[in-house]
């Protein structure tokens, strides 16, 4: 309203009894300017014989003779030299119908005694005058420097405000500088569980290899003892043949004795008997005894044919029985290595179980600490949000900067939390790595393991293959062994025939000399 421009045709009267101002005439200077904004109008008084032509100028309200108009309205400018100067400030601007003009304007004034009343010619001039003088009535000194205190005081609030800005902008650069190294951190970890996943599916297949080498070495181990006890049970037969067959030789060897002393002592007494006899006599048994030496020394052939194959039987026994032995200790020598892999293979399961339990407790608890590292991500970001809203914002509110302050605070509390955890959270992915380290190691002794399983199996498929002298060739040879110890021990018409054969031998013999 100060800055409005009206112009009216309009005369001014003033009541001399009121106490107007006093009105001096002075010449019109040759230099002028030009006014700034305000409001200026002709005004009228309780006589038409009082025209005036009023200003007003900031705080002050000047007045001019009529003719002042015309030239005021040509070049825009005023005389610098009014008749007369009114000041408003702290002045009071009332309406009063009593003054006998339909729209008339009272102002009081605290430095005047009287009472200064114009009027409008209608009512829409008289409430934009009203307008215009209580406008103008508030520019005073104390009002000036209340403004200017003011005004200081808002340039230091607004330099202050400028201040906080900045520092909530580096702070706020800081904090997302600082929200993007957590990212890249949270990508990072990220990679490394899918890693770790990784790893996790690779360890699980080889948990399951070595289920199943451990299970192949059971049963290996089961072959191998049942072998040996195959080959404990042949060794303790093969023992008992050999000193089975020991003992017939033994019988063998004291029976031909026995009977060539017998023998022997018979052919004295017939020799001795002979000799009494006739001649005659004595030649028949002579031609009878001449004519059994061909079968008495087929008979001692026989004998000692048989005894040289009992002999050599004896011998592939006792070879037999070497190789039994010595197959029997290899046999427990693979037992013991198939029983140190298994107890290996056992130790590797254990150690690959503890390690996946560790494992999948430290990748639960990373995925538990990323959630709540991501939803504290959320809640800084929204904070963030609501800082920058603020501090963009033009209006300021009590409420306002007090949720700035709750979110600077929580932010501050999220980078403390993030400082305190910085060395841990530095140190992580290096963890990591030595974790999947250690898993690439534990994968690496898992094949040296496979790498020996593989040459102790075909050493096994070997003795598997030798193993078929003990399971085959033995079956024949102990047959035949079991055969003849049969016929030399349950046949007593071949030992008896034998026991002839053999005191016929020693008869002959002793004839002979």
């Amino acid at each position: 309203m100060s800055h409005l421009d009206i112009f009216g045709s309009t005369t001014v009267n003033i009541q001399p009894d009121l106490g107007l101002v006093k009105v001096q005439k002075r010449r019109r200077m040759s230099f002028s300017f030009r006014p700034p904004r305000g409001f200026h109008s002709l005004l009228l008084s309780l006589s038409p014989r009082y025209k005036r032509f009023f200003i007003i100028k900031d705080s002050f309200l000047l007045y001019y003779a009529e003719s002042e108009k015309r030239s005021f309205e040509s070049n825009r400018y005023f005389n610098i030299h009014p008749k007369g100067v009114i000041p408003l400030g702290g002045c009071v601007v009332s309406t009063n119908e009593d003054m006998g003009m339909p729209f008339a304007i009272v102002v009081n004034l605290e430095d005047f005694t009287g009472t200064v009343v114009l009027a409008a010619e209608s009512e829409e001039e008289q409430v934009q005058w009203i307008e215009m003088l209580q406008e103008s009535g508030k520019v005073t000194w104390k009002n000036s420097q209340l403004g200017e205190a003011m005004i200081e005081s808002l340039e230091a609030q607004g330099l202050q405000l400028a201040k906080e800005k900045q520092e909530y902008l580096d702070k706020l650069l800081e904090e997302t500088e600082e929200l993007s190294h957590q990212r890249a951190q949270k990508e990072e970890l990220e990679r490394l569980n899918q890693v770790l996943e990784e790893e996790k599916r690779k360890f699980e297949e080889v948990v399951l290899e070595l289920k199943a080498e451990q299970e192949q070495i059971k049963l290996d181990l089961d072959d191998t003892t049942q072998s040996l006890k195959s080959v404990d049970r042949e060794k303790e037969e093969l023992s008992c043949l050999t000193d089975t067959l020991q003992k017939s030789i033994e019988e063998l060897s004291q029976e031909k004795q026995r009977r060539l002393l017998m023998l022997g002592v018979k052919g004295q007494e017939e020799k001795e008997a002979d000799r009494k006899s006739s001649g005659s006599a004595c030649e028949d048994p002579v031609d009878g005894e001449a004519s059994r030496d061909p079968e008495v020394l087929q008979d001692l052939r026989h004998i000692e044919e048989q005894m040289k194959i009992l002999l050599k039987e004896k011998e592939q026994a006792d070879e037999k029985l070497n190789d039994n032995e010595q197959r029997s200790k290899l046999l427990q020598q693979e037992k013991e290595y198939f029983s140190t892999q298994a107890q290996t293979l056992q130790q590797s399961l254990s150690q690959l179980t503890v390690d996946k339990q560790q494992t999948e407790a430290e990748l639960k608890a990373e995925i538990q600490s990323r959630m709540e590292l991501e939803q504290r991500l959320k809640q800084a970001e929204e904070a963030l949000r609501d800082l920058e809203k603020g501090l963009n914002s033009v209006e300021r509110t009590k409420e306002r900067d007090e949720k700035m302050k709750g979110d600077v605070t929580q932010l501050r509390k999220f980078f403390e939390e993030c400082i305190c955890a910085a060395e841990i959270e530095a140190k992580l992915p290096a963890i990591m790595k030595n974790a999947v380290y250690l898993h690439k190691a534990a994968a690496r002794r898992i094949k040296s393991c496979r790498v020996q399983r593989r040459a102790s199996r075909r050493h096994w498929c070997e003795l598997k293959h030798s193993k078929s002298f003990a399971l085959a060739g033995l079956d024949d040879g102990m047959e035949e062994l079991r055969a003849t110890a049969r016929r030399l021990t349950s046949d007593s018409s071949f030992r008896e025939s034998v026991y002839k054969i053999v005191v016929r031998k020693e008869a002959a013999n002793t004839t002979i000399d």
